[in-house]
């Protein structure tokens, strides 16, 4: 992202040191400007001025919380950026890297408020970096937070040529009485789940040795695409499907499903007492995750151990409430699902996911 300075204010020698030794300041500045619309297109009434500065700012006044509280997350894109140097595909993983971090800041009930990315690379390509910060815009828009500014750094050395790294950076709010977490849960409630759009940004070390191993052809077919453009479908954002129903009190408490698969992650939304009975098998694995066990030779316990498995977030609702929330995701523009429910775990040494 912007570097902090003008093209309008940049030293002007016949021989650029800086430049020789591989950095060109002149190009990360015009870079900037190619950008400010992408990024005007996610403000929000709160920001106070614009891209470019030392810092974004946000005026929290503005907002209609009374005991606010904030909630932040970092995070990338990990092994997934290695599949996107590969296949030329740049304006996804900035929706991937968007999705990372505000679906985090979701699980706790906040509205993501604002974002902050970081673009690391050893030479500057302002076409590749537009395209990458042209996803985080689209990522940001879809989660109704600002893209307030970050950090482009140009390393030479660093990385290899064409190769580039990201982060990001979140912030959001929620009212302190309407936090979700296991303290809400109950023993009886239900689990729905959200679908994800595949493997979202997790388990790709697997995902390329995969590739590696056996050659995969990535034009090959995949479900209704080619196997490359299915492993790089970006991250479901899940925000603005969730929030009204967040905000009425009727979610308890959010997994969002990332590194560690459904084994790890759904423990984190639930009490040390309880467990998760889990009836993955009632619905079949979507392509793309039927072919890496296949073609991988993944044991089938193992693959809720690395991969969401066809699901990207989970909800503990009232058992009630189940109906009311399916649909009204649905409605939303996302496949959902009755999971299963919390039970109690009466020692520690049973697993808190149970596959039933």
């Amino acid at each position: 992202m912007p570097p902090k300075t003008s093209p309008h204010h940049l030293p002007t020698t016949p021989d650029d040191p800086y430049k020789a030794a591989g950095v060109d300041v002149a190009a990360g500045a015009a870079f900037v400007e190619r950008i400010k619309p992408l990024c005007a297109k996610t403000l929000r009434p709160e920001v106070i001025g614009g891209v470019g500065g030392f810092a974004g700012l946000f005026r929290l006044t503005d907002s209609n919380y009374k005991n606010p509280v904030l909630v932040s997350a970092a995070d990338g894109v990990g092994t997934k950026l290695a599949l996107a140097h590969e296949l030329g595909v740049h304006d996804t993983v900035g929706v991937d890297l968007v999705a990372m971090c505000v679906n985090d800041v979701l699980t706790h009930g906040a509205e993501p408020l604002f974002f902050l990315d970081y673009f690391a690379c050893g030479k500057l390509s302002p076409d590749t970096a537009e395209q990458v910060v042209a996803g985080v815009a689209k990522g940001c828009e879809s989660a109704g937070c600002a893209l307030v500014g970050g950090e482009t750094a140009e390393m030479p050395g660093m990385y290899a040529e064409g190769e580039y790294d990201l982060a990001g950076f979140a912030v959001g709010v929620t009212e302190e009485h309407a936090l979700c977490g296991a303290h809400r849960v109950r023993t009886g409630d239900a689990v729905v789940a959200i679908a994800s759009s595949g493997v979202h940004s997790n388990g790709f070390s697997l995902v390329r040795k995969i590739i590696a191993d056996t050659g995969a052809n990535l034009a090959q077919a995949c479900g209704d695409s080619t196997l490359g453009e299915t492993l790089l479908a970006p991250t479901h954002i899940y925000v603005k499907a969730l929030l009204p129903a967040i905000r009425r009190g009727a979610v308890r408490a959010l997994a969002h499903v990332t590194g560690g698969g459904l084994d790890e992650n759904l423990p984190r939304m639930i009490g040390e007492d309880q467990a998760v009975a889990v009836a993955l098998q009632d619905r079949p694995l979507p392509p793309v995750f039927e072919w890496l066990r296949d073609a991988g030779n993944v044991d089938e316990r193992e693959m809720p151990r690395v991969f969401n498995c066809g699901v990207g977030m989970a909800a503990v609702v009232a058992r009630d409430a189940t109906g009311a929330l399916v649909q009204e995701i649905k409605g939303a523009g996302f496949d959902a699902w009755p999971l299963g429910e919390v039970i109690a775990r009466p020692r520690a040494d049973q697993p808190p996911v149970v596959y039933v």
